[in-house]
């Protein structure tokens, strides 16, 4: 049984400031004492990177689309293990999910947790025309638990007072608008945490202009959940997995790594922008911010000694910045040298060249895995692959764009690099760790 209090925060629609109040939430909570579990619902990698400065543990995604129903279940159960509460942000307008449907949507996860949901709205430029808003979201689906609402970006205590005289759902807050918290955008969206922290400051706003104990009795109103069967741990290898990891290899799904651990792995972090490649079996790079850092990869010694050993057979999975570190060249303001594992170059584009849900299977013909998987992921990059014409894709899609037309997963000797960002299946995470076997026995 899953007993953890838990409140999902969604919003109107993207933009209306549901990251910025679910983080300062998340920081009041914890200057409060509690522990606190976040979650983002969704793809997304950068809002969890401040979630995790936040809390102090590791934020998790839901999914239903990737990670199926039970998958966000599980997830959930595993995550909350030693949690007071339990915060989950929603992503953009709560019943906003792929291709126009319920799916995916904060909607659908509140409904797998049982959630109660605070709704975040955006009051600049309205007053009482905001509760016909309200009463939409609270009427739309039944199923879902709307507990009440946070007033964002009021202007003026006249302008509270305008909204309040007409109010017919439970309030949780009025915020001030105060352009001072929030972040920056860049191509890919927000800052990471390690390049701002401005989200804590949330925290004391929150606090003062919150109603922090209704939301907490709230979250502990939700009733429990019986959870699916759990998977089982599995640890029939012992092997060393290289995970590059800093500021321009950032993007992770934690499901992934723990996933690799529970199947034998020994994770071992490592910069490829300051590091020596470690002693290893196998390698994961997982997409980021490559393309701010191309004079430091195209200079560090870790490039080279990639390349020398994926010739000696050490397996290397790379996942779209990964996927542009292993090609052989990025052109940027310049052409930058990369490893030049795959044989292909990278373009740095000024236009979106791929945004969404991913789903598809690996051939078992790359070295890396013996049987044909499926799997589910996403992509989103502003780069362009340019392969040779020659080049062996081990990845069909039928959703999604991928290298070239819904193929993606370009294998050359023991390396694969692909656009998808894989959230990895049980099996998957063993063919990989399987290889990395094969590799440390010989």
């Amino acid at each position: 049984m899953i007993t953890t209090p838990r409140i999902v925060i969604a919003g109107t629609h993207s933009g209306c400031g549901k990251t910025t109040i679910a983080s300062g939430i998340m920081a009041a909570l914890v200057a409060r004492g509690l522990t606190v579990q976040p979650f983002k619902v969704g793809p997304d990698f950068i809002d969890p990177s401040h979630h995790t400065l936040i809390c102090g543990r590791t934020s998790r995604n839901l999914d239903p689309y990737m990670m199926s129903e039970e998958g966000c279940l599980e997830t959930f159960d595993r995550a909350t293990s030693g949690a007071d509460i339990a915060i989950i942000e929603g992503v953009m307008g709560m019943f906003d999910g792929l291709d126009g449907t319920d799916c995916s949507s904060t909607a659908h996860v509140a409904r797998i947790l049982n959630a109660p949901v605070i709704l975040v709205a955006d009051v600049k430029g309205m007053s009482r025309s905001i509760h016909a808003l309200i009463r939409g979201f609270r009427e739309f689906d039944p199923a879902v638990t709307l507990s009440g609402v946070i007033y964002n970006r009021i202007g003026s205590d006249r302008h509270k007072q305008m909204i309040a005289s007409s109010a017919s759902v439970r309030d949780f807050g009025w915020i001030p608008r105060n352009d001072n918290v929030g972040l920056s955008s860049r191509h890919l969206g927000l800052v990471m945490a390690h390049e701002s922290a401005v989200l804590k400051q949330a925290g004391p706003v929150i606090e003062e202009h919150a109603d922090l104990d209704g939301i907490i009795s709230v979250a502990r109103q939700a009733p429990a959940l019986v959870l699916p069967k759990p998977e089982q741990d599995t640890y029939e290898n012992n092997v060393r997995i290289g995970v590059a990891r800093d500021s321009a290899f950032c993007f992770y799904y934690q499901d992934n790594l723990d996933r690799l651990a529970r199947a034998g792995a020994d994770i071992v972090f490592f910069s490829p922008l300051t590091d020596h490649l470690p002693a290893v079996d196998a390698v994961y790079i997982g997409g980021g911010y490559p393309e701010l850092h191309l004079p430091t990869l195209e200079s560090s010694p870790c490039t080279q000694e990639l390349a020398r050993e994926v010739k000696k057979g050490l397996p290397v999975y790379g996942e779209c910045g990964g996927l542009m570190y292993l090609s052989r060249h990025v052109q940027s303001e310049r052409t930058f040298r990369m490893t030049g594992i795959l044989p292909a170059d990278t373009e740095m584009t000024k236009k979106i060249q791929a945004l969404g849900y991913v789903r598809g299977s690996i051939s078992r013909t790359t070295p890396l895995f013996s049987h044909d998987l499926p799997f589910a992921g996403h992509e989103f990059h502003y780069s362009k692959l340019v392969p040779d014409p020659d080049v062996r894709y081990s990845m069909k899609l039928s959703r999604g764009k991928g290298i070239d037309s819904g193929n993606d997963g370009i294998c050359e000797g023991s390396a694969l690099g692909c656009y998808t960002h894989a959230y990895f299946t049980r099996a998957l995470a063993e063919e990989f760790i399987n290889s990395a076997a094969r590799y440390s026995r010989t």
